[in-house]
């Protein structure tokens, strides 16, 4: 037995920079997870359309198992398009790094202390074994089984985009459901930027100007920023061809490209987490000796970036007999999602907020709304954002469940604004008219 834990924990500690396939991805997350059991969790989230490939999630942390109060919940998921390959080695050394420096690195110590970190390196096992060429650009690798793109297969906040929905889209969609995710990277290839919400966008959102906002620009702003002046040339906006600068390695995804079913928004819009696209290599699938030059340059970004999960505040909602309200919303005031966030099953809620004054409004249904200013400042460096609790006196009954429609949601904003404007039109015309009188 001792011999076998042995070499488990050499497993674990001897990931070469190459590109693993399925049954090896799978064996070195097995011998981490056996060699680490105590700060870490291995389990599948779901199976790809192949069926070979599960989609497996190791999540790192003092509580790997299970949710903790107050601890706020991480993800990474690369290898989305199953060509473009980087993501997927570099989180493979993320892993190897996190349980190596547990104990030995204070800062990684209390990062894993005070952050459930779920780590999943390939979202699209069957286009990876797929693509059997590896190439700097487009294969058919990217799809997956079905010829799907799994970045178009999210149900879309802005219009019917009647995707079918495919297996590894449903598991991801039932693991934000389960969990209460605070922030998330994807992690892709092609180009050298990170890119944040909106994909897509309409009138509502100031597309017209080329511009998809969403209520937290500034917040995703300082995510895209944190990841790329961090990591060893993004920040130089240089882009991978002279065509395509990003100033300061940053883009808003909209004004880069329009995308529908994209999973960075659906995770704003539906998950309550916080998702940016990080696009890590010019070259979708470069050769494997560049892969430790790929480590080195994300490595100090890809922990910054799991900091910010302690941006803001966050707290507990309870009754008067200090039992949680799950489905309470709370929100920032001037920063209403379309979608309300609401409290989890332990009454939790955490709001992303840059340093600064803020009234926080916390709304249990049929009850008067209790508001609270609350002053923010940077705390990511202690690793727990601000901490508020709001307690209802006259409250002693659970709050309903309550779940938003998968319906294009700012579609029906656009309709209901274009809607108004006639009717403010005519108040208008009304008053003028009765000036004109007197």
């Amino acid at each position: 037995d001792v011999l076998a834990i042995l070499c488990l924990v050499s497993l674990a500690a001897a990931l070469d920079f190459k590109y693993h396939h399925t049954e090896e991805l799978e064996a070195y997350l097995k011998g981490v997870h056996a060699a680490y059991p105590a700060i870490t969790h291995l389990h599948s989230i779901g199976r790809s359309v192949e069926g070979r490939g599960d989609l497996w999630v190791l999540v790192l942390g003092r509580f790997p198992t299970h949710h903790k109060i107050g601890i706020p919940e991480f993800k990474y998921v690369a290898n989305m398009h199953g060509d473009e390959t980087v993501g997927r080695e570099i989180l493979l050394h993320l892993i190897e790094f996190l349980v190596t420096s547990y104990r030995r690195d204070p800062i990684i110590t209390r990062l894993l202390n005070n952050t459930r970190i779920h780590i999943m390196p390939t979202m699209n096992p069957d286009g990876f074994e797929a693509t059997k060429v590896p190439d700097c650009y487009y294969t058919r690798g990217r799809y997956n089984k079905n010829g799907e793109d799994l970045n178009r297969n999210f149900p879309d906040a802005f219009e019917n985009n009647n995707a079918s929905i495919q297996p590894e889209t449903q598991a991801v969609m039932n693991w934000i459901k389960n969990e209460t995710f605070v922030l998330s990277a994807n992690l892709h290839g092609g180009a050298l930027v990170a890119s944040y919400t909106f994909d897509n966008g309409n009138s509502v959102t100031g597309s017209l100007k080329g511009y998809s906002r969403s209520p937290d620009d500034d917040v995703f702003i300082h995510l895209a920023k944190t990841y790329s002046f961090n990591h060893a040339i993004m920040y130089k906006g240089t882009g991978c061809d002279n065509r395509q600068p990003f100033p300061e390695g940053i883009t808003n995804g909209y004004s880069w490209y329009q995308l529908e079913g994209g999973m960075q928004d659906y995770n704003y819009v539906w998950g309550q987490c916080f998702e940016i696209t990080l696009e890590l290599s010019c070259c979708k699938y470069p050769p494997a000796d560049q892969l430790e030059k790929f480590w080195r340059d994300n490595k100090v970004a890809l922990i910054e970036y799991i900091k910010q999960v302690h941006l803001g505040v966050k707290g507990q909602v309870t009754d008067k007999n200090g039992n949680p309200i799950p489905n309470a919303i709370v929100e920032a005031k001037g920063r209403r999602h379309i979608c309300p966030y609401r409290t989890n099953e332990q009454g939790e809620y955490f709001l992303l907020l840059l340093p600064g004054t803020y009234v926080i409004n916390a709304t249990v249904p049929g009850f008067k709304p209790m508001l609270k200013t609350v002053e923010i400042h940077d705390n990511t460096g202690n690793f727990s954002a601000l901490k508020h609790d709001f307690s209802f006196s006259e409250v002693s009954i659970r709050s309903r469940a309550a779940s938003c429609p998968k319906t294009p949601l700012y579609q029906e904003l656009e309709r209901a604004s274009a809607a108004v404007k006639p009717t403010l039109h005519v108040l208008v015309l009304m008053t003028v008219m009765l000036v004109i009188f007197k």
